[in-house]
């Protein structure tokens, strides 16, 4: 019995699925909190409950925004049904390059390379553009991490 061979399921980024959301009722949901809709995660910008009606149930209605994508999504769910809440993760890296293909090139605390962040559009990646390329200032790079995807969100000076 000692030799039994445990397969675990991971998905594509090698972590298994468990630890990405945790369930949550909807009328404990608050605003600038985080939640799933539509299989994306997502951050609560508005939320208003209806009154019971006639046959039951109080409805929760979120609006709220892609934190990867910053596309609008809504939902309506009762107040007494649980929503999946993802696990919302930040890290700082050190920049140590930008890479032409698009890549940031930054290192984590502990001294081990990170290459997998792509520079993002927009505010972000002028701001993180500015600092390293244009100021040659030591720059500290925000990762947002949720659901198996990453993303740049900010950036700052780093002290020397």
């Amino acid at each position: 019995m000692a030799d039994e061979q445990h397969a675990f399921e991971t998905d594509a980024a090698g972590e298994s699925g468990a630890s990405t959301t945790f369930p949550m009722q909807c009328s404990a949901l608050r605003k600038n909190g985080h939640v799933v809709i539509k299989g994306r995660p997502c951050k609560i910008v508005d939320m208003s409950t209806s009154k019971t009606g006639k046959h039951g149930h109080a409805k929760v209605h979120l609006v709220a925004i892609d934190i990867f994508t910053g596309k609008k999504l809504e939902d309506l769910s009762p107040s007494t049904h649980n929503m999946d809440v993802p696990v919302v993760k930040r890290n700082e890296y050190m920049l140590l390059d930008i890479s032409d293909d698009g890549f940031l090139n930054l290192m984590t605390g502990d001294g081990e390379p990170k290459d997998d962040v792509r520079m993002p559009e927009g505010e972000v990646g002028a701001k993180i553009t500015k600092l390293f390329k244009e100021e040659e200032k030591e720059t500290l790079v925000t990762v947002q991490t949720a659901m198996g995807e990453e993303a740049a969100i900010d950036a700052k000076e780093g002290s020397k």
